[in-house]
């Protein structure tokens, strides 16, 4: 399907014409197309083999002849959050810098930006930009926002042992303004770092909070360093024992927070979901609530095992009073690693499983891909969902 304004411009090609419909781009051009759907065109000047938009698209353009256009028309869902940037010449590593320039770089007629800063903690770790489309009907993401007249909490940092996962491991802790942690209950969050840079939960905690929509609480940011990361949040029992044994306990010792286990919340996203929903079960007198975002429930790997383990697992679990939270993009239908059953698949399945047990399951199916800027906006509700008042 192609542009309107794409094939005006096509159809009378010319140095001017070409001239004047540049300098009126000021990023993907959206155009009607009926109630649910719009006509996106993104576009790039430049000289390449080949040009894709990846990420949570996977478009391939084409160059208009004699020019340096380069574009690709879709037709997209008006309700549609996402990120994306532009690679030539099959480039592999998104964009490292915000240049626009580059093998992979941002789409650099967008202004919106999504920067992934670098874990100062992790040599590993290097900084990541995408480009954010976010069309007419997207739903709105009214908590991650700092907002006038909200104080915000404070963050301190500590350094656990991490004897179980055979390395120390950063815990950034979040302390609502203006109430003692004593007896206040605990989020857990798994990848640390971008759960409050990124995910910016801290300040989806101070609205939430300030708004009476859920108690104030602690929260413990774990941090994985990319060596690591896999491994730390496979539904393992190293997983289980340091939250367990040691971030609890210590969370009990130091704030004098989490001792109620039905107020405490676990979450994370992607494998952090994962892993959150198995310490969730196996933990269950630790935690009253789980928060699992594009939970990577197809694990492990077919060619290690039989994938979808932790589905199979719940029927063992004794039934106690957990509430999930699990969401997932509807455009996350690729197939997991080594031919694994796609994410959507993988957390229906998980749905069915829980709800089969008698859990109490919030569930919900996003817009969007396998990205922050949809977890971003629905951790809220995720939140609101599992926290007790």
């Amino acid at each position: 399907m192609q542009s309107p304004r794409l094939s005006r411009l096509l159809s009378a090609l010319t140095p001017a014409a070409l001239a004047e419909f540049w300098a009126g781009v000021s990023g993907p051009l959206v155009e009607p197309c009926d109630d649910e759907t719009v006509l996106v065109s993104f576009l790039w000047r430049g000289q390449a083999v080949s040009t894709r938009v990846r990420w949570g698209l996977d478009l391939l353009l084409e160059r208009a002849p004699g020019t340096d256009l380069w574009h690709v028309t879709a037709r997209l869902p008006a309700a549609l959050r996402t990120v994306y940037h532009l690679t030539h010449d099959d480039a592999v590593h998104p964009p490292r810098d915000a240049s626009g320039a580059g093998p992979a770089h941002i789409d650099p007629v967008n202004p919106r930006v999504l920067h992934f800063p670098a874990d100062p903690t992790d040599p590993d770790d290097y900084h990541t930009y995408a480009s954010v489309l976010e069309l007419p009907a997207a739903p709105p993401d009214p908590w991650s926002t700092p907002r006038p007249g909200v104080p915000a909490g404070t963050l301190t940092e500590a350094v656990l042992p991490g004897v179980a996962l055979g390395s120390p491991r950063t815990v950034a802790v979040y302390r609502p303004a203006g109430t003692p942690s004593t007896g206040l209950p605990v989020l857990v969050a798994f990848d640390g770092f971008p759960a409050r840079r990124v995910l910016r939960i801290p300040a989806v905690l101070d609205n939430l909070i300030a708004a009476g929509a859920i108690p104030p609480m602690v929260a413990l940011f774990v941090s994985s360093v990319e060596k690591s990361r896999e491994q730390d949040l496979t539904p393992t029992p190293p997983i289980h024992i340091f939250i367990e044994r040691e971030l609890m306990p210590w969370a009990r010792e130091t704030l004098e927070a989490g001792t109620d286990r039905r107020g405490n919340v676990i979450a994370g996203v992607s494998l952090g979901g994962l892993a959150a929903s198995y310490v969730g079960l196996c933990a269950h007198e630790l935690f009253g609530g789980v928060i699992a975002q594009s939970a990577s429930f197809w694990w492990p790997n077919p060619t290690v095992a039989e994938p979808q383990w932790l589905i199979r697992e719940v029927a063992q679990y004794p039934h106690v009073d957990v509430r999930f939270y699990l969401d997932v993009g509807v455009n996350e239908t690729a197939a997991g690693p080594g031919g694994a059953p796609d994410q959507v698949t993988a957390v229906r399945g998980m749905r069915d499983a829980l709800t089969g047990q008698g859990y109490d399951v919030t569930y919900a199916e996003y817009v969007g891909g396998h990205d922050y800027v949809n977890w971003r906006r629905t951790f809220a509700d995720g939140l609101i969902a599992v926290a007790r008042l």
